[in-house]
């Protein structure tokens, strides 16, 4: 009997708790539909922690896995004078140094989760309180304040949130679309793709 592949993630934003887990999951049907997967309750920390401390909190998830198992590290690069290039190599060096035994994919969303969204519109205007009229951007990873930015496509009283959105949004955005227009969500896709199938092969 084949045991479930493991996942610890590390995230910076509360919305991310809920809707990691759903995200990688609809990876993990589409790149291998068989597997099954047991993804922990994701750990949430502010991003500048996670920064400063990226070993420790690397620490804390493989004490979490218990045993082999991966780990996935997502944040927003929107901090000041972020750069996804420069940082989150840096950021993957030390996290790898920390557990060198374990597999450990480090994400920078740019510059936003919510960037992912917009780059997906048609498949989601229309869903969770988005108008329908909302139009495709050219470059959605150029927007700063996607949360915002959304919020304008929905009632005035109800504006975006991500505890109460972002989860939904992720079960229904379009994963190939994402890919196509949002570079660092592409990336995602191919970590956790490559995670899954380190899992897959030491199982």
């Amino acid at each position: 009997m084949m045991s479930l592949l493991r996942i610890a993630t590390i995230v910076g934003g509360h919305g991310e708790v809920e809707a990691l887990p759903i995200l990688i999951n609809r990876i993990a049907q589409e790149v291998s539909p068989s597997i099954s997967i047991d993804i922990l309750e994701p750990i949430r920390v502010h991003e500048d922690r996670i920064r400063r401390e990226i070993e420790r909190y690397v620490e804390l998830a493989s004490r979490k896995l218990g045993a082999y198992g991966a780990i996935l590290i997502l944040l927003d690069c929107d901090w000041e004078e972020a750069c996804a290039k420069r940082d989150g190599p840096e950021l993957l060096d030390r996290a790898r140094k920390a557990r060198s035994d374990l597999p450990i994919s480090v994400v920078l969303a740019n510059k936003e989760y919510e960037n992912w969204f917009i780059a997906s519109i048609p498949s989601i205007r229309g869903s969770c309180r988005l108008a329908k009229e909302m139009e495709p951007v050219d470059d959605p990873e150029k927007i700063r304040g996607a949360k915002e930015w959304l919020s304008k496509y929905m009632p005035r009283d109800q504006p975006y949130t991500p505890t109460g959105d972002q989860a939904a949004l992720t079960r229904v955005f379009d994963l190939e679309m994402a890919r196509r227009k949002a570079p660092s969500f592409d990336k995602c896709y191919r970590e956790i793709s490559q995670l899954l199938g380190i899992l897959q092969q030491h199982q």
